[in-house]
């Protein structure tokens, strides 16, 4: 009896017990904040270390904070925070798959901001809720792109383009020599955007869960949108105050507020103070350097203009140069080294010198028969690109990447028709049997021109015969000529091997070389700059060796800010870096460079 009594009151104890524990509000939740506060780029600036923690971050430095979310035991969700950060596709593709990384470790991923375009819509289509600022806009017309054809103009003022392409698809003299597009080109370039936008429309369908109705009347009533509309069509979420953000997280998770945690960059060595003169010194003759310690992955860039010689920062457009002499320099140290076990060749670059390109070619060839050489494209491997690319043994590309542009271009501009209207006389001399070939004043005969091709066509075969040894089972017929793929098409035409952003390269090569999470450290080439080094480039007087700084023309400084302010910040980086390879063609005759800036809006 004693018993029984004992364990009916033991029972009624524990559920007066549990009836008061399910009266108490929830304990708050803690929520992760990651704010993206400029558009990422994608390497350290060479005086990042003069300039501490207020270095804007790299795409992989926000990559890096979406994992420690994703490793935070304590918060239960995370907020994605766009502050004045507009994102290319591709990096909006590259963030979603660590987003949807951070929803498989068990957490909610809220994006917030107050303008979503296309490339905002694509990474909240990897969250679980898009919130945004009450009041806000969002833009979803589709995608476009718009060519500019000039052959006709420069007739009207008396120039003529003497340039001349190999590869039939290349289309890289059109836009100069033509006034409309070739069929081969309007076929490459449509097909182009039609993988983008098969894309686009493919995460927004999975991520939003709209059916392929759905998308075109989204796109048709929020071309131009406030946040209620957008909602209505099914591309948000919530329009939400900020200062009312917390309350409303809170109800989601059935909570009375929530916990913020911030999910800041790690801050690496103090910046020198300036304002005291013996630092000032110090930090000018101060030698940064960067060692392994232990196993490594190194991440060595090619971002920009392929070109000849020593990297350069601040080219004509602003645009910063690869130079072949600087990469084969860092290649032969990295393969010297035994703590370096592999290396990722992180790749955003439209071509350029087709010498330059080989000599990378080279470098990486030989490196891949010691240590594995893998290549992650960002938004372009374009042409030279490419060409640097099938030096690896692995290729990465994010969906949206561009890839491919297997031909050639080269040639001069001939000005003699300016030059008459202008009544100016320009008298030419030369030496040697080809000394004028290149020369302004007057155009090439059929011949010549004929020689020119002839001279293209070899470096086309060479070309070829790269892409052929470095990715076997690719089918030429259907993949050069100058045409162009996107990522996702060019896995499965066999020139990449994977979809995924420069992280999953890194990672599946640690795992590939059996390194263990927290064994082993990643080291992004090139190092930074002494600013005695920047200083010296920007006089002319670098060292050998360094990247030089300042070929910027202050004669040129209203132009670039006149074409930044044209096109937008978002999409200025493709068409400086395109100017800058083009550039080239004033003293390199022949170039692998990508056909066009790809802009999509």
């Amino acid at each position: 009896m004693l018993s029984r009594l004992t364990r009916a009151c033991a029972l009624v104890g524990a559920l007066a017990a549990w009836t008061a524990r399910a009266d108490e509000p929830a304990a708050n939740p803690t929520i992760a904040l990651i704010e993206i506060e400029a558009t990422p780029v994608e390497r350290p600036s060479p005086l990042a270390w003069l300039f501490g923690a207020e270095n804007e971050p790299t795409l992989r430095d926000v990559v890096s904070l979406l994992r420690r979310a994703a490793d935070d035991a304590a918060s239960k969700g995370v907020v994605v925070r766009l502050r004045e950060a507009p994102l290319s596709i591709t990096q909006a593709e590259e963030l979603g798959r660590e987003i949807r990384r951070v929803r498989a470790a068990g957490k909610k991923v809220h994006v917030f901001t107050d303008f979503y375009g296309p490339a905002e819509i694509v990474l909240g289509a990897h969250a679980d809720e898009v919130i945004i600022q009450e009041g806000g806009a969002a833009s979803l017309p589709g995608l476009y792109m718009e060519e500019l054809f000039l052959a006709d103009a420069l007739e009207w003022v008396g120039v003529k383009a003497e340039l001349v392409q190999v590869g039939a698809y290349k289309g890289a003299n059109e836009s100069m020599t033509r006034p409309g597009p070739s069929p081969e080109w309007d076929q490459n370039i449509n097909a182009l955007l039609d993988g983008m936008y098969a894309n686009l429309r493919t995460r927004i369908r999975a991520g939003r869960r709209l059916n392929d109705a759905q998308i075109d009347e989204a796109m048709r009533a929020a071309w131009m949108a406030d946040g209620p509309t957008a909602r209505r069509v099914g591309l948000l979420d919530a329009s939400i105050d900020l200062p009312d953000l917390s309350d409303h997280l809170a109800r989601g998770y059935g909570a009375s507020g929530v916990s913020w945690v911030n999910i800041e960059h790690e801050a690496g060595a103090a910046a020198p103070d300036m304002s005291n003169p013996f630092a000032a010194i110090g930090a000018l003759f101060q030698e940064p350097e960067i060692y392994p310690e232990r196993d490594t992955i190194a991440v060595v860039h090619i971002d920009g203009p392929i070109i000849d010689g020593e990297s350069t920062q601040g080219g004509l457009f602003g645009e910063s140069g690869v130079g072949s002499t600087t990469i084969r320099r860092i290649l032969e140290e990295l393969k010297s080294d035994d703590l370096i076990k592999g290396i990722v060749i992180r790749i955003n670059s439209p071509g350029g010198s087709a010498t330059a390109s080989e000599i990378i070619w080279q470098g990486l060839h030989r490196v891949s028969k010691e240590k594995p050489v893998w290549a992650s494209v960002g938004d372009m491997a374009a042409s030279g690109g490419y060409y640097v690319a099938v030096g690896s043994q692995r290729i990465y590309a994010n969906e949206s990447s561009v890839l491919g542009s297997i031909g050639v271009v080269g040639g001069k501009v001939a000005m003699t028709g300016l030059y008459d209207k202008l009544r100016v006389r320009s008298v030419g001399r030369a030496r040697g049997p080809m000394g004028h070939i290149l020369g302004s004043s007057a155009p090439w005969t059929d011949a010549e021109r004929e020689l020119v091709r002839a001279k293209m066509k070899e470096t086309y075969d060479l070309f070829a015969s790269r892409v052929s040894a470095g990715r076997p089972g690719m089918d030429l017929s259907r993949t050069a000529e100058g045409r162009l793929f996107t990522g996702a098409d060019a896995v499965g035409h066999k020139m990449a091997d994977k979809v995924g952003g420069l992280q999953d390269a890194v990672a599946d090569m640690a795992a590939h070389l059996n390194l263990a999470d927290g064994a082993y450290d990643v080291l992004e080439y090139p190092g930074p700059a002494s600013l005695l080094d920047v200083i010296g480039g920007a006089l002319g007087a670098a060292a050998p060796g360094s990247v030089q700084a300042g070929r910027d023309d202050p004669a040129l400084s209203p132009l670039v800010a006149a074409g930044r302010a044209l096109v937008g910040e978002r999409h200025w980086p493709a068409v400086r870096d395109h100017l800058g390879a083009l550039m080239q063609l004033r003293d390199r005759p022949v170039l692998l460079v990508s056909p066009r800036a790809v802009i999509v809006k």
